[in-house]
């Protein structure tokens, strides 16, 4: 396709979905839980097609050479499908945003003043990997009155094209404009540029996926952008940590997903912790490829040097990052240093060590002896996420019903005028 094509192709699903979000955004709490609930259903109906199209990516991933990490993002089966039905069931049964009253007031003058939640209008995702995001970011996009573009990775093409049909299916059942969840099927870099300079039509950006994709659209998009950068996962394993916790939290942390971005890429033990070398003989027993630090290396010589660039690497894959430190304070700087804002985790019974190290970071998430994997919009109890942003404007952590929506304020006078 030519420039002068894909600038047409964007314009015309920009403005459809500018349309389609001024028809939805009054629709009311029960007609768009109606639509979920009939969603659900077509997703329980449709599990043996969805696992049959994600078979042709997952086939496709292997060729190309995916990682093990990278197909277990791909791969939808019986479970993951469940999950998807669990998170839409959470979203239906979640308050609706819209509508809600953040504040009311009457001012000196007489005038009432009601400022009210309402949507976005059109939010754009590009994302990559993961098929389930295109029913997560949907689901919550039309729950909270917005029109949504979905812009998935070439790997996940087919699960995302029958994923976002059946959503298509499902509204017109309900006979609402289809175009309130668009789906661009072209996977070119080039086709995304177009939609970055229509700011007249599309309300916001999210990126979600490698540091490539968001530092792409960050530097090419008049959109406003709410970036879901990339995990670099920190977790700090002080003097007084509990022994019976820190390896079914790190092995939980680490392994039970690699792929994702809240697995745990850097951990840091503080030089006195009695258990450091047994901790790590266990970890490299569970397939946990450790990349030690200097002093690190002399309790597991057999194991790999560290390099400066692996502190900042978000691997997602079984590769982890150890550091050791000698104090609290040097955790924390070396986290300054190499984190992406994303988790940070302490795992201790120090009291003191815990507070500080809550108030003196800043990052999106900070964790105290728990895994880092509950950092997620569905464990936090939103349902689904958008994304986790990793800024601070206007939403940080995992992006849910709330964070999808504006405000408007309402002002009620009887003859008012201002002097």
């Amino acid at each position: 396709m030519t420039t002068n094509s894909f600038s047409e192709t964007a314009l015309s699903v920009a403005k459809q979905a500018k349309a389609a979000s001024q028809k939805i955004r009054s629709l009311s709490t029960m007609r768009k839980n109606k639509v979920l609930e009939r969603l659900i259903q077509n997703l329980k109906a449709s599990e043996t097609q969805i696992i049959s199209e994600n078979k042709k990516d997952m086939e496709n991933g292997k060729t190309k050479g995916l990682s093990d990490a990278l197909l277990d993002r791909l791969l939808l089966d019986s479970k993951r499908i469940a999950n998807i039905i669990k998170s839409l069931e959470e979203i239906k049964s979640l308050p609706d945003p819209v509508g809600e009253v953040v504040r009311g007031t009457t001012l000196p003058n007489g005038l009432e003043l009601v400022t009210k939640r309402v949507p976005i209008g059109v939010v754009m995702t590009i994302y990559e990997s993961r098929p389930n995001v295109t029913i997560d970011i949907a689901a919550l996009s039309f729950k909270s009155g917005n029109a949504c573009i979905l812009r998935g990775g070439s790997e996940a093409f087919h699960s995302n094209l029958f994923l976002s049909g059946l959503f298509h299916k499902t509204l017109e059942e309900e006979n609402i404009d289809k175009a309130c969840v668009s789906f661009v099927e072209n996977t070119e870099r080039e086709a995304m540029v177009p939609f970055f300079h229509l700011d007249s039509y599309i309300d916001l950006i999210v990126p979600r996926g490698g540091e490539a994709l968001i530092q792409f659209v960050s530097q090419n998009s008049k959109v406003p952008v709410v970036k879901h950068d990339k995990g670099v996962t920190n977790l700090f394993v002080d003097v007084s940590a509990d022994p019976k916790i820190v390896l079914p939290i790190l092995l939980n942390s680490k392994a039970q997903r690699p792929g994702v971005c809240n697995a745990l890429e850097n951990l840091l033990l503080h030089k006195d912790y009695p258990h450091r070398k047994e901790l790590l003989t266990s970890l490299e027993k569970e397939g946990i490829r450790l990349l030690l630090d200097t002093d690190t290396k002399t309790l597991l010589p057999s194991a790999e040097l560290a390099t400066d660039e692996d502190y900042f690497t978000e691997f997602l894959d079984l590769r982890l990052s150890v550091k050791t430190v000698s104090s609290l304070d040097e955790a924390m700087d070396f986290i300054r240093i190499h984190s992406s804002g994303h988790t940070e985790c302490i795992l201790s019974e120090d009291i003191s060590s815990v507070r500080r190290f809550q108030s003196e970071l800043d990052s999106a998430a900070i964790f105290v002896n728990c895994s880092t994997r509950f950092h997620d919009g569905g464990e936090f109890g939103l349902g689904a996420e958008v994304g986790i942003s990793t800024g601070k404007l206007h939403v940080r952590g995992p992006m849910g019903l709330i964070h999808l929506t504006t405000t408007t304020t309402f002002v009620t006078g009887s003859g008012q005028t201002r002097g």
